[in-house]
């Protein structure tokens, strides 16, 4: 009798399973791509504008940040003047860069599952960026160059990390793909390191050492009248601010993420519109007009009563009226639309240009060429107007016309559309806060009063509900500065005191009580501060 057996069945087949990132290291490629997409981008782009073959405007970053300005609502605006003061930039640089880290981070971690889905979306971002890169002021196709062919750079580190390869399985098992996890490791490593080389770079190159360098060069214009002023001019109390605001201390707001970086011998500014003749000028062409040396108090219309949005410095330029003149405006004008070589508008009274006031196109500030931050090559200075319809700063052009006929940057949000600025005062001593004082205490009260282009003639304090007593004054060198203040209080009466100041102008008005909010032409109110007496 013949047995049989039944051969042994052979072990279940087990598929290999598919390796896959974490999402931490899917979403750190994403930025890794999407940081290399910048890197080059804007190094192509410094080194086009080194050597002039593209404009100031290719940067991506640069028109990103354009970009979030210009789409920031009015009361984040407000939110981030009011809360930061002038690091609102900085705080503006973090929030884009957050928001472009989640952004290519959600690529990344898309790429994990779908990489088709991630480069559409990253071809999203990218499509933004050329979007905010062409509706920069002066920007061409030609601008759109760098960030195209980091743009290529990028995805072809996000598709070659998330490459897929087939697994090979036994016939009875069905096909599989899975991530090479050295390919992954490899890629994401050499990306890294060009994104930070490129962006090392892009810093390095000489554009911005080229403007330091013509501003270096530009000589201070000696005006025949100078007036002096020194650190030893006004009132000398502690914690007072000085007469002349030291140029590192000059509030500084405006609508562009960086400074322009613009030479002194490739700036021209055009003067056209309502006019009789069409006038272009030069760097050289300005300082070579007579030039006049005057102390301007500069205010923004966002300072809150009692803010820091002020600065009092002394400017060197020449007087807008004279250019204004020679242009020979049109009857009917009665606007000059100023326009920044980034693209900011401002429009201002053609009055306030040509009524005898000190209007400058100013090239130096306290002694010094204009920092670069408050619009070296040339800015203006307009006593009287608050900053947003009268300080562009990197002017490039003016264009007489009618205010019926335009809408400035600020306007179109709301704002008036010439903003004289209002009298105002505010406390410096005592500090804002939790303040106490011995009962008989002298106690120093000092801060600075403003009515440009009018004048103060007197300051008064209240204690409490008291009679308003006068402030004594310091020295001013004319009615286009602030004046600074001070009055000595014997701290009388146990318990909470609370100190208010007002100013009173040349015509003899006195500053009105009446609270009112920045917007549309500036804020109103008394300053106040409120102190404990032990």
């Amino acid at each position: 009798m013949t047995s049989t057996t039944t051969p042994p069945r052979p072990a279940a087949e087990t598929p290999q399973t598919p390796w896959l990132p974490t999402r931490w290291a899917a979403a750190l490629v994403g930025i890794v791509a999407v940081g290399l997409t910048f890197g080059i981008a804007e190094l192509l782009a410094a080194v086009g504008a080194w050597t002039d073959v593209l404009s100031d405007t290719s940067s991506p970053l640069g028109a990103l940040g354009a970009g979030f300005i210009r789409l920031t609502p009015l009361w984040l605006e407000r939110f981030a003047i009011t809360t930061f003061g002038t690091a609102d930039k900085t705080v503006l640089r973090i929030g884009m860069a957050i928001t472009v880290l989640i952004a290519a981070g959600l690529v990344g971690v898309l790429a994990r599952r779908s990489p088709r889905l991630a480069l559409a979306a990253a071809g999203v971002l990218v499509v933004i960026t050329g979007v905010a890169v062409l509706l920069r002021h002066g920007s061409s196709w030609t601008d759109l160059l760098p960030l195209l062919v980091g743009a290529a750079a990028g995805l072809s580190v996000l598709v070659r990390a998330f490459r897929r390869q087939v697994v090979h399985e036994p016939a009875a098992l069905p096909t599989t793909t899975t991530i090479d996890r050295r390919n992954f490791l490899r890629v994401a490593g050499m990306g890294a390191a060009v994104a930070v080389v490129t962006g090392v770079l892009s810093r390095l190159v000489p554009s911005a050492a080229e403007v330091q360098a013509s501003r270096a060069a530009a000589i201070v214009p000696v005006p025949g009248d100078v007036q002096k002023v020194t650190a030893n001019f006004g009132l000398h109390e502690n914690g007072l601010s000085p007469y002349i605001t030291p140029n590192d201390d000059f509030y500084r707001i405006d609508t562009v993420l960086a400074p322009p970086l613009l030479r002194a011998e490739d700036w021209l500014l055009r003067v056209h519109g309502l006019v009789d003749n069409e006038i272009t000028i030069g760097y050289g062409d300005l300082v070579n007009r007579p030039q006049v040396q005057r102390t301007i108090t500069l205010t923004c219309v966002s300072n809150e009563v009692g803010g820091s949005l002020i600065g009092n410095a002394t400017w060197i330029g020449a007087r807008l009226q004279d250019l204004l003149a020679e242009a020979g405006p049109q009857e009917g004008a009665d606007c000059v639309l100023c326009t920044s070589t980034d693209g900011f508008t401002s429009s201002t009274p053609l009055e306030a240009l040509t009524d005898g006031r000190d209007a400058l196109l100013a090239v130096a500030m306290n002694g010094e060429i204009l920092p670069v931050e408050h619009g070296f090559p040339v800015r203006m200075v307009v006593p009287g107007l608050y900053g947003y319809v009268s300080a562009t700063k990197w002017v490039v052009d003016l264009e007489v016309t009618r205010f019926a006929d335009v809408a400035a940057y600020w306007t179109v949000r709301g704002w008036s559309d010439h903003g004289p600025i209002k009298t105002s005062s505010r406390f410096d001593v005592p500090r804002a806060g939790t303040v106490q004082y011995d009962e008989g205490h002298q106690v120093v009260l000092a801060g600075v009063a403003w009515a440009q282009h009018t004048g103060i003639t007197g300051v008064q304090v209240q204690i409490d509900d008291g009679a308003w007593e006068d402030a004594d004054l310091g020295e001013t060198l004319s009615v286009d500065t602030w004046r600074q203040w001070s009055h000595t209080w014997t701290a009388t009466g146990k318990g909470q005191h609370v100190l208010r100041v007002r100013a009173v102008d040349a015509t003899g008005a006195v500053q009105t009580d009446a609270v009112a909010d920045v917007v549309p032409d500036g804020a109103t109110g008394l300053d106040s501060r409120t102190v404990t007496v032990v």
